[in-house]
């Protein structure tokens, strides 16, 4: 692969993929709001600012650059997309299917889609099936259902090369200060900078969880995967479960002097608890031979070291 575009491509996940990318001898075009071209992004093939609705500005990124896949991060998250919703469907879904037309119309791809765990409702089996219905309560859900939807409508009237991962809760450095489901990425930076951090659920609560790194993994595989082989539009992912005592007792051993709490939010709480702590990765096992690397105890011992990393340059 000689270049791929990748939207959202000076943040903090896209700015990881391009890297991933450009290890390989592929040229990266990040696409991105203006203002992200700061210390996040490294020297890129080509950056070009803009908003992900401007249609006519795509066209010309890919006319005048040519790009052999596209990677498609950009995207509101839940916060913002509940906050407004239909912003949230203009960005997330209305723009995505303008850009997978570009796409399919100039012969492009793969074409590579960021979903999530969001898609699904509560109350489902547990581990999730691959196949089970998608039926979201909140307007991100349902943006990105939406996307998946008319991908997989281009792909059988077109031949559209359009692969989808669905990811879980991401434990991450940079998980958004504001997102309360987020909370056990929060709980390692409190660990560090504070000694102290509050969980939002119950102490048996817990969720289907991923390592940061097994997604730019993930990502970068699936868009290099042999198209052949592909025998689903979209896959789900998932590592391991960690409840939210399991995170403060494996915190409390590893940082001194750290200590946790627990005030349920009854909306968070019970929403987290009505999601799977698994989900079935047998297609992508078989279809692309996904396998993390990441377990919760080499995930926690990645995270404390980057979030202490951090706060050691800031000291200096």
């Amino acid at each position: 692969m000689d270049r791929i575009l990748i939207t959202g491509g000076n943040g903090n996940l896209g700015r990881l993929v391009a890297e991933k990318f450009e290890a390989r001898g592929t040229r990266v075009i990040s696409f991105d709001l203006s203002g992200t071209e700061g210390e996040h992004s490294a020297a890129r093939d080509m950056i070009v600012l803009g908003d992900i609705r401007d249609t006519t500005l795509l066209a010309d990124v890919i006319a005048n650059h040519r790009p052999d896949a596209i990677l498609h991060l950009a995207s509101l998250l839940s916060g913002s997309s509940e906050a407004d919703p239909a912003r949230a469907w203009e960005v997330n879904a209305t723009a995505s299917v303008n850009l997978m037309r570009l796409s399919a119309e100039r012969g492009i791809g793969p074409f590579v889609f960021a979903s999530t765990l969001a898609t699904y409702g509560p109350d489902l089996p547990d581990p999730l099936p691959h196949d089970a219905p998608q039926w979201p309560e909140n307007i991100y859900g349902a943006t990105k259902v939406a996307v998946e939807r008319m991908g997989v409508y281009l792909k059988s009237k077109l031949a559209f090369d359009f692969r989808c991962l669905r990811f879980p809760m991401v434990l991450s450095p940079f998980a958004p200060t504001g997102a309360v489901t987020a909370y056990p990425s929060h709980a390692f930076r409190a660990a560090i900078e504070t000694g102290h951090f509050t969980f939002p659920v119950s102490p048996d609560t817990g969720a289907s969880n991923l390592f940061l790194d097994d997604v730019v993994t993930s990502l970068v595989n699936i868009t290099l995967a042999n198209r052949e082989r592909l025998q689903e539009p979209a896959y789900n992912l998932h590592a391991y479960t960690v409840t939210a005592a399991q995170i403060a007792e494996l915190l409390s051993a590893r940082v001194q002097g750290f200590n946790a709490s627990f005030n349920p939010n009854p909306v968070a709480d019970s929403l987290i608890r009505r999601w799977p702590n698994a989900q079935d990765t047998t297609p992508a096992r078989r279809d692309w031979d996904w396998s993390p690397e990441f377990d919760f105890a080499a995930s926690a011992e990645a995270l404390l070291d980057r979030i202490s990393a951090e706060a050691s340059k800031g000291i200096e």
